[in-house]
């Protein structure tokens, strides 16, 4: 059974997990806490600092420092999984049946418009508020998708679907909302450059979808594991090497850096934010592993505060 980023887990508690990172670490997943059951049944949403406290004062068990991430998490055993939300079964069951109400209407037609231009639906699924059934009129679509050269294709079909009318660009308001939910540390109008050129968003019916990448290749693949030690917080500036993997999760960047190799990013804010050849300003975490393998980390801990990724020379306007 294979456990991925994009997927939550369900417990007998009434506990709600959203999958942080793949595989699983002293046998268990490493999640983070997002909902919880009320009596009634219905889920409610919690934040970081409630989740920590409602942990550590009622479930410490589910309490977890990860010694591959050197980091604080949320971790659930295997044996304690009652569910295990799956974004591509979600959708599959979707598109399968009529739509149960508006936002799952849009979500079909998305999909159905990016099937028209050729892309393969068998590598997408859903995650977010539709996956778990908590979706409300307000809600985004969150898709995603598990091959990167599908990924890029559904990148381009995005521009063509709004050149052609069938799609629009986000507003200014749009971005503005954008900005304010993500509370990045760059500027409002360094965060729009950056989000545009992704060419990973856009408006159905007025709806925000949003496309992220975790790719299948990696599914279920056992990989040697690396331990990480965190160093020093640091601030460089080096230019990109290769980008092949900007969209994956994590997003990885190889730098031209004389010491530190790569910058990873575990925030979905700095995903996909910079090309090949380009220059970069870079705020994080510097990590070493047991071989003396240095990376830069971007998203840290879950607010990545005072962490990120700003283009400073860019060699392209748009994907």
């Amino acid at each position: 059974m294979s456990f991925l980023p994009k997927s939550f887990i369900e417990t007998a508690e009434g506990l709600l997990f959203a999958v942080v990172t793949e595989g699983l670490e002293s046998g268990k997943v490493r999640c983070f806490l997002r909902y919880v059951r009320h009596k009634n049944g219905q889920w409610r949403k919690v934040q970081t600092d409630e989740a920590n406290d409602l942990l550590a004062k009622n479930h410490p068990d589910y309490c977890f420092h990860s010694s591959e991430c050197d980091a604080f998490l949320h971790a659930v055993s295997i044996q304690k999984i009652i569910t295990h939300h799956r974004p591509k079964n979600r959708l599959t069951q979707m598109l399968a049946k009529s739509p149960k109400d508006e936002i799952e209407n849009d979500c079909v037609n998305l999909c159905r418009l990016f099937e028209q231009t050729g892309i393969d639906l068998n590598h997408f699924g859903v995650t977010g508020s539709l996956l778990i059934k908590q979706q409300k009129s307000s809600s985004d679509i969150d898709l995603v998708c598990d091959n990167i050269t599908t990924f890029h294709q559904c990148q381009l079909a995005v521009l063509q679907l709004i050149a052609k009318g069938k799609l629009k660009p986000l507003s200014p308001q749009d971005w503005r909302e954008s900005y304010d939910r993500r509370d990045c540390e760059l500027s409002f109008e360094d965060y729009v450059w950056h989000e545009r050129r992704k060419s990973n968003k856009g408006l159905i019916n007025g709806r925000k979808f949003d496309l992220s990448l975790v790719e299948m290749d990696k599914w279920g693949r056992e990989k040697p594991v690396v331990i990480y030690q965190k160093l020093e917080k640091m601030i460089i500036q080096t230019k990109v090497t290769d980008d092949s993997r900007a969209f994956c999760y994590p997003s990885e960047f190889k730098l031209s850096h004389p010491t530190i190799q790569s910058v990873v990013c575990f925030t979905a804010t700095y995903v996909g934010q910079a090309e090949n050849g380009e220059t970069i300003e870079i705020s994080g975490q510097l990590e070493q592993d047991e071989f003396g393998n240095q990376r830069i980390v971007v998203g840290s801990n879950r607010e990545a505060r005072g962490e990120y990724i700003k283009v400073l020379s860019p060699v392209s306007a748009s994907f």
